[in-house]
C-alpha cells in the first residue's frame, strides 16, 4: 500500500506557503511534496500534469487541482475531512475549479507570490528542486 501524496509547484512561493499551511493546520495521512524533488516516473505523474495543478495520488484515486485538494483534506482530521467532502460535492466542486483557476493565474501576484510564481511556468525538469536545487 502506498502512502498518499499531495504534489505541489515546489518553485512557487505561494504554493509551498500553501503547502506548509496545510501541513501545519490541516494535517493528513498523506505526504505533501514538491513535485520537483519527487520521482514522478514512479508516481506515473508527468511534468505537465503537476506543471497544471497540483496533484493528489494515492492507492485507489487521482485527482487534480481543487479535487486534489478535498482528497486531502478527507484524509485530515475533523473539520478539514468535512471541508474535503463538501469541496468534492457536484456543485461546489463546479466553482471550486474556475477559484482555483484564478488563483493559479494569479499566483505571482497573491501573499507570499513572487515573478517565478508566474505562469506558464519556465521549462522545468523532475530532479531540479525549488530554488534550483537538486534532488539528491
Amino acid at each position: 500500500m502506498m502512502t498518499a501524496v499531495l504534489l505541489y509547484d515546489g518553485d512557487c512561493a505561494f504554493c509551498s506557503s500553501c503547502a506548509r499551511w496545510l501541513q501545519r493546520w490541516a494535517p493528513a495521512r498523506a505526504e505533501v511534496l514538491a513535485w520537483q524533488l519527487t520521482d514522478l516516473e514512479a508516481l506515473h505523474v508527468n511534468v505537465a500534469d503537476v506543471d497544471t495543478a497540483v496533484q493528489w495520488i494515492d492507492d485507489s484515486a487521482r485527482a487534480a487541482g481543487p479535487e486534489a485538494i478535498a482528497a486531502y483534506l478527507r484524509t485530515a482530521g475533523a473539520p478539514w475531512r468535512v471541508a474535503g467532502r463538501v469541496l468534492a460535492c457536484a456543485p461546489v466542486r463546479g466553482v471550486a475549479w474556475p477559484v482555483y483557476r484564478w488563483i493559479a493565474a494569479h499566483r505571482d501576484k497573491l501573499p507570499g507570490g513572487t515573478p517565478q510564481c508566474a505562469l506558464p511556468s519556465t521549462a522545468r525538469e523532475p530532479g531540479h528542486g525549488p530554488g534550483g536545487k537538486t534532488a539528491s
